[in-house]
């Protein structure tokens, strides 16, 4: 590097001697001059290296020249060759400054417009993240929808078979009615016509064979009288709509135990009939149903029936000492046998209450039923499920 610096300064040295030496025409010196700035500015020199060079070859110029004027001559000429030298190195810097500035605007430009792609990227990856989010809800929709569209097919199934089961039992009632009239009612009618045929034929009877025969026509007619009541109470009893639960329910449990000799205890608050009509029907018809079924499947000997009204609800209780049945969720719906439970169930919710039953194979049963206290609304909105106990094993019984 100090080679170079020295053949660079050398050359100066001669360059410089020759444009002072010649006074006439300078533009051959200054060429030349142009020529050693080139020259420099490729081998890397900067401007204050050449005004060092510059000094020092203008001193060992100037040592030869005693004149003022001479010295004062050539520090000009120096001048002008030294500013001709230094141009290129110069317009090198200018271009150089130049092209830091375009190189600095474009790394501005550049960073603005990285910056802009580094927004644009967090937009995208926002995006991203939200219509992800919006996939997932889609997704869980779906699944909703397909968990809700197949509730609602296992919902109509049950429909279907429960508007069937409606249908058979209602046929079969339709028929046990019918067999009932043609069997009792019908063949009583029969017998009584018969008889006052008879009497009316038989015109020779003494007194006391008219009375006893009139006397067996009236009973048969009694017989007939009666097996209509119990038709009537079974399709609705007048002692409900004319005198109020309580009545109803002690001329029913009377019957119930005459037929089927199980006992019944029956504990009722006495404003139970301040309630509305269509709740004291749902618990007439509640209570009907649960005792018919321990009358059918329970093996009971005895059985409780408790009626409350509370500040808030009416609560009623059916319990008996049968023999118990496993409770199952589906069994309302699915087992043929349990038409009486779902139409218990049924009723209750109508009006706004919970219904349960509690037992288990060798165990007591129980009916539960909370209906609202205050009056019905004019639509009546649907209860929860009531929450059934269940039991490990056996069929669940029917009603």
């Amino acid at each position: 590097m100090n080679t170079k610096k020295s053949s660079l300064s050398r050359a100066y040295l001669a360059s410089l001697r020759e444009h002072l030496d010649h006074s006439g025409s300078s533009e051959a010196g200054l060429k030349n001059a142009r020529l050693f700035g080139i020259k420099a500015t490729k081998s890397g020199m900067e401007t204050l290296a050449l005004a060092k060079i510059h000094e020092g070859a203008l001193e060992i110029l100037l040592s030869d020249e005693s004149s003022p004027t001479g010295k004062k001559t050539k520090t000009l000429r120096g001048a002008a060759f030294f500013a001709e030298a230094v141009t290129p190195i110069e317009e090198t810097h200018r271009s150089m400054r130049q092209a830091n500035i375009r190189l600095e605007k474009l790394v501005t430009s550049l960073t603005r417009r990285t910056h802009q792609l580094a927004a644009s990227n967090d937009k995208l990856k926002d995006e991203i993240v939200h219509r992800k989010s919006v996939e997932a809800s889609l997704i869980t929709s779906e699944t909703t929808s397909s968990q809700l569209l197949a509730k609602s097919r296992h919902m109509q199934e049950d429909l279907r078979h429960l508007s069937r089961r409606l249908l058979t039992v209602q046929e079969e009632e339709r028929k046990r009615i019918s067999r009932e009239l043609h069997d009792v009612v019908a063949q009583a009618l029969t017998g009584i016509n018969l008889r006052l045929i008879t009497l009316k034929t038989e015109s020779s009877l003494n007194a006391r064979n008219l009375r006893r025969r009139i006397a067996m026509t009236q009973r048969v007619i009694e017989r007939s009288v009666e097996i209509v009541h119990r038709f009537a109470r079974d399709l609705r009893p007048t002692l409900l709509d004319d005198l109020g639960l309580i009545p109803a329910l002690k001329s029913y449990l009377t019957s119930y135990m005459e037929r089927t000799g199980i006992r019944v205890r029956f504990s009722v608050s006495p404003t139970i009939e301040s309630i509305d009509s269509t709740r004291r029907t749902v618990l007439y018809r509640v209570a009907q149903e649960a005792l018919t079924n321990v009358a059918r499947h329970a093996k009971a000997s005895q059985a409780n029936v408790s009626i409350r009204l509370h500040a808030d609800t009416v609560s009623m209780q059916i319990h008996d000492n049968g023999r118990g049945f496993q409770v199952e969720g589906s069994a309302f719906a699915r087992s043929s046998k349990c038409l009486g439970l779902l139409g218990m169930k049924e009723r209750v919710e109508m009006v706004g209450g919970t219904f349960a039953v509690v037992s288990a194979p060798g165990k007591e049963t129980t009916v539960q039923v909370e209906l609202p206290g205050k009056k019905l609304p004019s639509h009546p909105r649907s209860s929860k499920l009531a929450a059934t106990k269940r039991s490990p094993t056996s069929a669940p019984r029917a009603l």
